[in-house]
């Protein structure tokens, strides 16, 4: 016979009912990108390209893990959230070359890096918004830790996608005329500091 519980002592009264939907979503998103990950790995032909998607898959695999010990068990996973280390460096190229409009492909055959990478983007993408629009909403304090704390994880992965995309000239970045440049960056100045809470 089980014993009568107070409120919130059993491991499963410990998540509130908003944060265990947001919860599966976010489980449900990491499954998604590694299936979607193994799939990318049979058509991608840079080796580069290749190495970036097998570390991110592996360290995903390690954060879903974690996530998975926690949500179940609503304390500290056996394994912390890690931190992960792009190979990319931080060189950007700036400007537009003249490039073939894009449009949708014909059949399988014609996937390429530049879309298998795009593809990759938005896996990453996609879960670093949605796992800080989680983050603000869970109530078991481990698991809020854990979800805030892979953000800056996914938002690695996405410059480092980023990255090897505006290295190979698929992924292109606009400026604007140095005029309106300047204009930009000199609209604002700083606050003085008054060193006391408002008023």
């Amino acid at each position: 016979m089980t014993p009568n519980m107070q409120p919130g002592t059993s491991q499963f009264n410990n998540h509130g009912g908003h944060e265990i939907f947001d919860a599966h979503e976010v489980l449900a998103g990491m499954i998604n990108m590694l299936d979607q990950y193994q799939m990318y790995q049979q058509h991608i032909q840079d080796p580069e390209l290749k190495g970036i998607n097998e570390r991110q898959h592996s360290f995903v695999i390690q954060a879903y893990n974690t996530m998975v010990d926690s949500f179940s068990t609503g304390q500290d996973p056996r394994v912390p959230t890690q931190q992960y280390t792009m190979t990319q460096n931080n060189e950007i190229v700036y400007g537009i070359k003249p490039s073939q409009p894009k449009k949708p492909n014909a059949s399988v055959n014609q996937l390429s890096d530049q879309g298998l990478s795009a593809y990759m983007l938005g896996n990453t993408k996609a879960l670093a918004t949605l796992l800080a629009m989680t983050a603000l909403e869970m109530t078991n304090p481990v698991l809020r830790r854990i979800m805030a704390d892979s953000v800056p994880n996914f938002i690695e992965m996405s410059y480092e996608i980023f990255l090897y995309q505006n290295k190979h000239g698929y992924y292109q970045v606009p400026q604007l005329m140095q005029q309106d440049m300047n204009s930009m960056l000199n609209g604002y100045t700083k606050a003085p500091q008054t060193g006391q809470g408002m008023h």
